[in-house]
């Protein structure tokens, strides 16, 4: 994205039509040159290309490979704008253009999000003429870098799509159709002057499918035939470990080298390196590609030099666990930092100067990098014994918590009598997610705020004048179950985070999420607590101008846990639960304050499950699900319990989600098929599911009988008693126009079948 997130300026201006195609691509270029610059003059050796992306990586390749379905290559649009509209959709109705996106799901356990292939029964390829990689190392060769194109594998690139709808084949089954562009492309780069390649495959740290699994060998025997025509090749894997799947590795033997994560799966190492070919390289993902604490560079060369006693300097290299996608761009640019705590953090920047560094130490000896290695060792022994780091009260509140604190005081049936007593819903309640448009306005009275350049008194009757007009606009829709639209809150984590203890925030500590979407998350340094409530005063004054009943929001322990960068120094579970803890009072005070309808949302509940079956996954839905209703269990039956999930692939731990005991769920569903939820059926759900009826992350307005049409899909596998209406997700990043117009077709949709229902009664 940039130092500044340039690239996400850039992109939304472009869409705006504030700024031209060349100029966008202009501001593309600048950025690989720059990032390219910063590598080599850390002393970087092996620079990647290839991983600059103006929306998602595996949109890139979807654009490669020409897997385009016809309902976008319809149209004849520019090229850039076509890749655009397979990631947020395309609505021009003066020119009949109205098509969604593409489904977009979580990319591994991270909270990044890339865009799902989709492919047809008759699905066909064909490489783009001027294919992204092959230019882009061109254009880093005429500035005297050559670098390591990367590029995500066939076999992980096809399991990690999908069938289109109404279609029935199976993506691995496409296999002997792709591997040719693969060959192609891969001579193309060999002839650039191209001498290595990344090629990932992380889906072999899951559990794959027998049919998955075999379909390694002959890819790669087929790809290693290829001999000197192509790029030597590393085989690329993260996130997890391979040891289930190290048979792989055995078939990737005639390869150049291995890359492994050792950050996350440190126990690997042995098993990996006797299963490497006689001649493999290993590559050694020592440095964390995925948080911000600074590498612990002791640790991480008495790793490289295990290796080297293995193999022989020449067949290691030093590299970073996965890319540096989702680490801040540089420590440099945080001004405000408490000093102390500054010294703890290493972002991508930074985390290039440790490879470096480990690097050195092990090929020149640790007296070359001495003052390095000293100031490291301090920056670690500062933080296990700061002050910032551990509070007494708060691990003595966790040794008190009682199995009761777990449980709802009654079962769901009487909890739901006695709340439609007190709330008087009908039929397909409708509701929104939480967030409204964040409008310029709002961000502009935000920042004068932070800087001081208006008073709290003036700030806080702003954000009531707002408050007001969310209501009024929800008065007028027709909504059932109001928010109060979150115009104080400046990201769902980071707003509580603020009002707690134990953590620190940053200004300029920017990651991507998806497309032109950053997040800042803020870092857990220390033990947390509460030292007073949160989101009371704006919910209870909502709840005093509204006509029908106000939903408090909060984010859940989980969400807060997963969306931030955690504490590498304790188990995530302690932290979990101390999260739950603070919530649990917010909760309780909400109540108190007279707010009976409260979401407590845990999208990130999914994200977090361990990649693969298991000890650790149990262990971790365990504590998830224990955290969740340690949060919420502190009120009365009737007061209704909701949370929100932002995805719909429930089966691996469909248990876990009964398990929480919420009265109402709310799920993005709209970009996925509905007989996904048939699990609710085959389990037999006995609480309320509010499945997304539109996809928020694109600014087209879905039609009222679009609408219709995905709630009767769900009515074949929901009984209209448990079926809430509601859109995807929040509204955060939406205009008001498309925002109005959406769920007014939203409402008059629910409106419809509530009608049918009754007259049908």
């Amino acid at each position: 994205m940039g130092v500044n997130r340039d690239l996400k300026k850039a992109t939304e201006s472009y869409w705006a039509g504030k700024l031209s195609r060349d100029a966008l691509l202009s501001e593309g270029k600048r950025l690989r040159h720059e990032h390219w610059k910063i590598q080599k003059d850390a002393g970087v050796d092996i620079i990647p290309s290839n991983d600059f992306s103006y929306y998602d990586q595996v949109l890139d390749h979807i654009e490669l490979f020409g897997v385009i379905p016809d309902k976008y290559s319809k149209y004849n649009l520019d090229p850039i704008d076509e890749y655009f509209a397979l990631g947020r959709g395309r609505q021009v109705p003066e020119e009949g253009i109205d098509v969604p996106s593409l489904e977009m799901v979580k990319w591994f356990d991270s909270n990044y999000h890339y865009v799902k292939p989709t492919f047809q029964d008759n699905q066909s390829f064909k490489l783009k003429s001027d294919p992204k990689p092959l230019i882009e190392f061109l254009e880093a060769k005429e500035a005297g870098i050559i670098t390591r194109p990367v590029l995500i594998g066939p076999v992980s690139f096809l399991f990690l799509g999908k069938a289109d709808r109404d279609q029935n084949v199976d993506p691995i089954s496409l296999l002997d159709r792709l591997l040719p562009l693969y060959e192609e492309l891969l001579v193309k780069l060999k002839d650039a002057g191209a001498t290595t390649v990344q090629i990932d495959e992380p889906i072999v740290v899951f559990d794959l499918p027998p049919r998955v699994k075999a379909a390694f060998k002959p890819a790669y025997e087929k790809l290693a035939g290829l001999g000197d025509k192509i790029p030597k090749l590393v085989f690329t894997t993260f996130f997890g470990d391979v040891v289930h799947n190290v048979d792989i590795l055995s078939a990737v033997h005639a390869l150049y080298a291995v890359h492994i994560d050792l950050v996350r799966n440190p126990e690997q190492f042995d098993t990996v390196i006797d299963a490497l070919g006689p001649e493999q390289t290993l590559s050694l993902g020592v440095v964390d590609g995925r948080n911000i604490w600074k590498t612990n560079l002791k640790r991480a060369i008495e790793t490289v030099e295990n290796a080297i006693q293995k193999l022989g300097k020449e067949r290691v290299i030093v590299a970073s666990s996965s890319s540096l996608l989702h680490t801040p761009h540089t420590i440099l640019s945080e001004k405000k930092l408490d000093v102390e705590v500054k010294d703890w953090f290493s972002f991508a920047v930074e985390k290039a100067t440790e490879l470096v560094i480990i690097a050195k130490a092990v090929t020149d000896g640790p007296a070359s990098v001495r003052e390095q290695l000293e100031s490291n060792a301090k920056s670690i022994e500062d933080r296990a014994t700061s002050k910032h780091t551990n509070d007494a009260k708060v691990k003595e509140r966790q040794a008190n918590i009682t199995d009761d604190l777990y449980n709802r005081k009654s079962p769901f049936p009487i909890r739901i009598s006695q709340q439609q007593q007190k709330l008087n819903l009908p039929k397909f309640p409708t509701t929104t997610i939480g967030s409204f448009p964040q409008t310029k306005e709002i961000r502009i009275q935000r920042n004068r705020f932070t800087k001081g350049e208006i008073t709290t008194e003036e700030y806080e009757k702003f954000i009531e004048k707002e408050i007001q007009d969310v209501v009024k606009i929800q008065e007028e829709l027709g909504l059932d179950v109001y928010v109060h639209g979150e115009p104080e809150r400046n990201d769902m984590v980071q707003y509580f985070g603020e009002r707690l203890t134990g953590y620190v925030f940053t200004t300029h500590a920017w990651v991507q999420s998806y497309g032109s979407r950053c997040v800042r998350p803020p870092i857990i340094v220390g033990d947390i607590s509460r030292p007073a409530s949160m989101s009371v005063k704006e919910s209870k004054y909502a709840a005093s101008i509204s006509k029908k009943p106000m939903k408090g929001m909060l984010t859940g322990p989980i969400t807060c846990l997963r969306w931030s960068f955690p504490r590498d120094d304790i188990h995530q579970s302690v932290q979990a639960e101390q999260l739950a803890l603070a919530l649990r009072d917010e909760v309780v005070d909400l109540e108190a304050a007279g707010i009976y309808v409260i979401q407590v949302d845990e999208p990130a509940l999914r994200e977090g499950l361990p990649l693969r079956q298991g000890l650790e996954r149990e262990n971790y839905l365990s504590w998830a699900v224990k955290s969740f209703r340690l949060a919420v269990s502190g009120v009365q039956d009737s007061t209704q319990i909701h949370s929100h999930f932002c995805y719909s692939e429930f089966q691996d731990f469909f248990q876990a989600i009964a398990a929480l005991d919420a009265d109402v769920l709310s799920i993005e569903n709209s970009k996925s098929d509905a007989k996904l939820l048939k699990v609710f059926v085959d389990e037999a759900y006995p609480r309320h599911i509010g499945p997304g009826v539109y996809d928020i992350h694109s600014p087209r307005i879905p039609s009222e009988q679009e609408i219709k049409d995905r709630i009767q899909e769900m009515l074949q596998y929901l009984s209209p008693d448990q079926l809430w209406i509601d859109p995807d997700c929040g509204l955060k990043t939406r205009q008001w126009k498309e925002t109005k117009a959406a769920l007014t077709n939203m409402v008059n949709a629910a409106k419809f079948y509530r009608e049918k229902y009754s007259s049908s009664a």
